[in-house]
């Protein structure tokens, strides 16, 4: 399955803490990330990170690119609900376009903690059958 990653700056840390946690896991999909948060992740854990932009960059545009394509299974999205983004409009189109694909989608550790246990037992294997021809 192919895996986005995107954390806001205080969440970042929390991100690679996680993919440490679930680091075997994630090594049997295909990650890709924003900038920062890729580079962090992949250095912290070892595991191959495709990386963009950095999301203020227009890293997360370009993962929204891939999201519109149908190309993303799942999203982990860590968000800082407290501090005001200036690009916070994008966050939504993003989200948006995950609705409007079906893709699973955690924005706090809680819910990327359902979703990773659910990945791991094959929950989420029906994205492979709904899209058999990903890139």
């Amino acid at each position: 399955m192919n895996i986005a990653l995107i954390a806001h700056d205080t969440k970042k840390e929390l991100m690679v803490q996680f993919c440490i946690a679930y680091c075997g896991v994630l090594s049997k999909h295909n990650l890709c990330a924003t900038g920062t948060t890729g580079k962090m992740v992949a250095e912290a854990t070892g595991l191959n990170v495709q990386r963009y932009l950095s999301g203020s960059q227009g890293g997360d545009q370009q993962i929204t690119a891939r999201i519109s394509c149908n190309e993303i299974d799942l999203l982990l999205f860590f968000r800082d609900p407290i501090s005001v983004k200036p690009h916070e409009p994008n966050d939504m189109n993003l989200l948006r376009l995950c609705d409007v694909h079906n893709i699973p989608v955690a924005t706090n550790i809680a819910t990327a903690e359902a979703l990773i246990h659910a990945l791991e037992r094959g929950d989420l294997d029906w994205r492979d059958i709904v899209n058999p021809t990903k890139i």
